[in-house]
């Protein structure tokens, strides 16, 4: 036991310094639907100030379904409206500590935006690039026929396969891109992310590392 002046009362428990808390890494989300938009909710989760970037001629097909499904993956994020056929599309993710986006590279080079140079640009920048089959393919994949692909089926009793679940490769997806970028950001950053729906699917399936 302690000992203490006369007096004054015992303190049974001292004031710890606390350390100031970690920076937000602002995030910029250009991506639509749900893998992307899955990915940038885990990182706001954990801590992350997300940035929605949506195009005015062609928005997240998201608001036309449920609104409650739309609110929740976008919960706590801001939003930018943005014609992105103006030029405005760079300076959007000029700030950014990530980038989160689910598009063909040719798309994004068209509307003034590479991955390769905004990292060189931007050291310790991380960009994760969702697609369906990879950056070398222009295919473009949804959550169920990625979810074949990457053979994430389940069978009958006859031996048909059948989907596991809606649109499953998709939230898989959008785990999978999450882990990455924490991973990438402990590291320093300074990568581009290859992640691929098909790829995310199989991985689940033969239960192997996730694809990065």
């Amino acid at each position: 036991m302690g000992t203490s002046r006369p007096g004054t009362r015992p303190r049974p428990f001292a004031r710890c310094a606390t350390a100031p808390p970690a920076p937000r890494p602002p995030s910029a989300d250009l991506s639509a639907l749900w893998a992307g938009p899955f990915c940038a909710r885990l990182l706001g989760l954990a801590g992350a100030q997300v940035t929605k970037a949506e195009s005015t001629t062609r928005p997240d097909g998201t608001r036309r379904g449920h609104p409650e499904i739309y609110r929740w993956l976008h919960d706590g994020h801001g939003s930018v409206m943005l014609d992105f056929a103006s030029g405005a599309l760079p300076d959007a993710v000029a700030g950014a500590d990530v980038v989160i986006e689910a598009s063909r590279p040719r798309a994004l080079r068209q509307l003034g935006v590479s991955a390769e140079e905004f990292l060189v640009a931007q050291p310790g920048q991380v960009w994760v690039g969702i697609t369906g089959y990879g950056r070398d393919d222009d295919r473009i994949a949804f959550g169920d026929d990625a979810a074949v692909a990457g053979r994430l089926v389940g069978r009958e009793d006859h031996g048909a396969p059948v989907f596991l679940g809606d649109i499953l490769a998709d939230p898989v997806t959008g785990v999978y891109a999450a882990w990455t970028v924490a991973r990438s950001l402990s590291d320093g950053g300074g990568q581009l992310l290859c992640v691929s729906m098909a790829a995310c699917a199989a991985a689940l399936a033969y239960s192997r590392t996730p694809p990065c």
